[in-house]
């Protein structure tokens, strides 16, 4: 009779210990922690940001010439006074993020989504805007009257046209 009721006890912990070492891995395994990161003022020329939720990190001042953000996840990012000459932004969700006085000099926005960025003294001289989505951007009329100079398309995810999103006449 002891050696059935041992072997049982030792049944029920295995399966307890088991148990718990299957919660644990579930647990840790797929959680992963969401911290904003800040790249302020960092000298960042040709990093690669492609297809990674970058949602509220900070860039403020950051120097990211041709860096490549295509397909990322800038929701809610603070983007004010960066410089993106020749940076790749293609289909990259900038919704709601504070874009104002940054330069997107030569940068490719092609099907990028600006949805309610602040956008107030960003500048676009030599971007590839084809298909991007600017609806409810703030922009100066000098940069709005440019953009809509050189809107064409309509973004692949949005299914909005680029003038309409401008509101261009």
């Amino acid at each position: 009779m002891n050696f059935r009721l041992d072997n049982r006890i030792s049944r029920i912990l295995l399966s307890l210990w088991l148990w718990a070492v299957i919660c644990l891995v579930a647990f840790v395994g797929t959680s992963t922690p969401v911290l904003a990161l800040d790249y302020n003022n960092e000298a960042l020329v040709g990093a690669d940001f492609s297809n990674r939720v970058l949602t509220d990190s900070s860039f403020t001042k950051a120097n990211l010439r041709s860096s490549d953000f295509s397909h990322a996840d800038l929701r809610g990012v603070s983007l004010y006074g960066a410089n993106f000459l020749y940076a790749n932004l293609e289909g990259a969700n900038l919704s709601y993020s504070t874009i104002a006085t940054a330069r997107f000099t030569k940068a490719n926005l092609k099907d990028a989504i600006l949805e309610g960025a602040f956008a107030f003294n960003a500048k676009f001289e030599g971007a590839n805007i084809e298909g991007a989505d600017f609806t409810d951007v703030l922009f100066r009329d000098d940069q709005l009257e440019f953009l809509c100079k050189i809107a064409t398309g309509t973004n692949s995810v949005t299914g909005r046209d680029t003038r309409e999103t401008l509101m261009c006449p």
